[in-house]
């Protein structure tokens, strides 16, 4: 599944490419990729015509595209209120496709927006792809951020789609407090991986970045959340921001070709991953095999001498 990084390569070419550009027309292909919207595929383009995409968002691995409604001269109108949500799933992308690559389309194609340019120009299209169907797209309210800080990367706008407001703020959030959710973390009651997949506590942490992190921390996946000291926590988290900053330098962690930016390249970070995905192979820091076990029907990666098990370790 795309973590943080893919998705935030995602949105930096978003950010690149379509910001100001006017939705002209939208074609649903399966009505399945925007069964959250509220009115079905046809509410869903009525909604987006005529709006101008007006930054592009992510928070965690969700990412959004606020929408300002334009006048009869396509001069901007009124702040957001409402944005397009889009989460990726499994496989879905995001791919800009230029006046000459408007003839392409995906066997995997899912939605389409059509779009002028800001300054006008030759039209774009957005397209939504999604091999797997587990993504999905939809138009939804914006809604205040309850610490009154910008709803995400991207944004000035202290407002966030509702679906959103549940999730936590991200490791490379500039409004993230990091000292509180060292305290979130320390209060539950759980192993320490799960606390990092928790998306309530800090988003944008998925199982390939939280194995990285650990390992780089020196923990182990099991370790109670309440008996780690302040400096562990944050020791944690560091090398999760760390890990996730050097993926993103390097366009992510792609396994096969369904993890791609708006332009349809694949990321490398895979080729500098210390233990997820590598059980049998030497812990690039001691050289002991790493090993893998069963952990929330998926996996958890481990060097068991860089991280042995807590005795008293529960999950």
């Amino acid at each position: 599944m795309p973590e943080l990084p893919e998705v935030e390569t995602v949105r930096d070419g978003l950010a690149r490419h379509v910001l100001g550009g006017v939705v002209t027309d939208v074609e649903v292909l399966r009505d399945y990729s925007v069964r959250r919207h509220d009115g079905g595929p046809a509410g869903f383009r009525d909604q987006l015509v005529g709006q101008r995409l007006d930054a592009a968002v992510r928070r965690g691995k969700f990412l959004w595209l606020p929408l300002r409604p334009t006048s009869a001269y396509g001069a901007p109108d009124e702040r957001p209120a409402a944005a397009l949500l889009a989460h990726l799933g499994m496989s879905g992308q995001l791919l800009v496709r230029s006046e000459d690559g408007l003839a392409v389309r995906s066997p995997h194609l899912r939605v389409r927006l059509l779009l002028e340019p800001e300054g006008g120009g030759d039209a774009l299209a957005l397209d939504f792809v999604d091999q797997r169907t587990f993504g999905h797209l939809s138009v939804q309210d914006l809604v205040p951020t309850p610490d009154g800080a910008p709803g995400g990367l991207g944004t000035e706008l202290a407002a966030v789609p509702e679906p959103v407001a549940h999730i936590a703020r991200d490791l490379l959030d500039p409004a993230l407090r990091r000292d509180d959710v060292v305290a979130a973390v320390r209060r539950r009651r759980t192993g320490v991986k799960r606390a990092l997949l928790d998306q309530t506590v800090v988003s944008g942490v998925g199982n390939i970045y939280a194995d990285e992190a650990l390992w780089r921390a020196r923990l182990h996946y099991a370790r109670a959340t309440d008996t780690l000291r302040r400096p562990e926590a944050h020791r944690l988290l560091d090398a999760a921001a760390e890990v996730m900053s050097e993926a993103l330098v390097q366009g992510g962690t792609s396994f096969d070709a369904l993890y791609v930016n708006v332009n349809g390249q694949s990321g490398y970070f895979s080729r500098s991953l210390a233990v997820y995905g590598q059980e049998g192979e030497p812990c690039p820091r001691c050289g002991t095999p790493v090993r893998r076990d069963e952990f929330m029907n998926r996996s958890a990666y481990t060097c068991p001498r860089c991280q042995p098990r807590p005795r008293n370790g529960r999950w």
